[in-house]
C-alpha cells in the first residue's frame, strides 16, 4: 500500500509518500491531478485542503470546522470557515495586478455574504487558497472513484490527535514567520510516530516552505490511520455536498 500526505505550496502541491516497507520520500507536483497520476491506484491520500463545498454556509463554516475547533485550544484560529460553492467560484480568472486580486476578493466576499447565514464575508487567508480548493473540487467531480481515496484533514487537528488529543502548546508560525520552537515541538511528535529526524530536517523541495513540508508529513500519518481504520471523521458519518463529495475532517 501507499500512503501520501499532501499540502498546498507556492509551486503547487508538496507530497510526503511512504510505500509499505520503504522509507518516506518528498516531492512537489505542479497540479493535484499530476500528483494523483503519479500514485498507484490503491494509494490513500490525506490532504490539508477543504473538500466538499456547501451551497449555504452556516455559522462556523461547513460543519466539520465547528466540531474540531474545540479540540485545539489556542490553535483553533488555524481552522477557518469555508464559504459557499458560489463564493468559491465567483471569480476564476487569473490575476495580473494586486488591485485585481483585491477586487476579486471583494467580489467573492459579497457572494459569500449572500449565501451564508448569518451573512459572512471571506477572509484574506481563505481567499488565498480558493484556487487550490477549486482544483481538488474539479478532480473529485470529474473522477468520483477518487472520493474513497482522497480525504480532507487538517495539520493542527492531526497533531492534536497524534498527541493523545492534546493540542500543540506552541504556534507553528508567529506573525507570518516560522516559529522554530513550534516546528521543533511538532518534529519531536512526528519522530515519536516513526519519522527519522534527518528526514524532517532536510531542506524542502524548491517551491515549498518548511511548514508546508511538516504539514504534508503529518498528513501522511493520517493517511496511514485512515487506511488502518484508526482515523475518525468529524462529523461521523461525514456530510455530503450536492455532488456527493464527502465533507469531513479526518484525523
Amino acid at each position: 500500500m501507499t500512503f501520501v500526505g499532501v499540502d498546498g505550496c507556492k509551486a503547487g502541491w508538496i507530497a510526503v509518500r511512504r510505500d509499505l516497507g520503504a522509507a518516506p520520500s518528498v516531492a512537489v507536483f505542479p497540479s493535484f491531478a499530476a500528483l494523483l497520476d503519479a500514485l498507484p491506484a490503491d494509494a490513500t491520500v490525506a490532504v490539508d485542503m477543504p473538500i466538499g463545498l456547501p451551497e449555504l454556509s452556516q455559522k462556523g463554516g461547513r460543519g466539520p470546522e465547528a466540531l474540531v475547533r474545540p479540540l485545539l485550544g489556542n490553535r483553533q484560529s488555524s481552522v477557518f470557515a469555508i464559504p459557499s460553492r458560489a463564493a468559491l467560484y465567483a471569480h476564476t480568472d487569473g490575476f495580473t495586478t494586486i488591485e485585481a486580486w483585491y477586487a476579486a476578493h471583494r467580489q467573492a466576499s459579497e457572494v459569500a455574504k449572500a449565501t451564508s447565514d448569518p451573512p459572512r464575508g471571506v477572509s484574506i487567508q481563505a481567499f488565498g487558497i480558493f484556487t487550490k480548493i477549486r482544483e481538488i473540487d474539479a478532480v473529485l467531480i470529474a473522477r468520483p472513484e477518487l472520493r474513497s481515496r482522497v480525504f480532507e484533514s487538517h495539520p493542527e487537528v492531526a497533531f492534536c490527535r497524534l498527541n493523545g488529543d492534546q493540542a500543540m502548546c506552541l504556534p507553528k508560525k508567529i506573525k507570518g514567520a516560522v516559529n522554530p520552537a513550534g516546528m521543533a515541538e511538532r518534529k519531536a511528535l512526528l519522530c515519536r510516530h516513526g519519522y527519522i529526524r534527518d528526514f524532517l530536517d532536510q531542506t524542502p523541495p524548491r517551491g515549498a516552505a518548511a511548514n508546508d513540508f511538516l504539514d504534508a508529513a503529518v498528513m501522511m500519518l493520517i493517511a496511514v490511520r485512515i487506511a488502518g481504520g484508526e482515523a475518525r471523521p468529524f462529523p461521523d458519518p461525514p456530510l455530503v455536498d450536492r455532488f456527493g463529495i464527502p465533507v469531513a475532517i479526518w484525523a
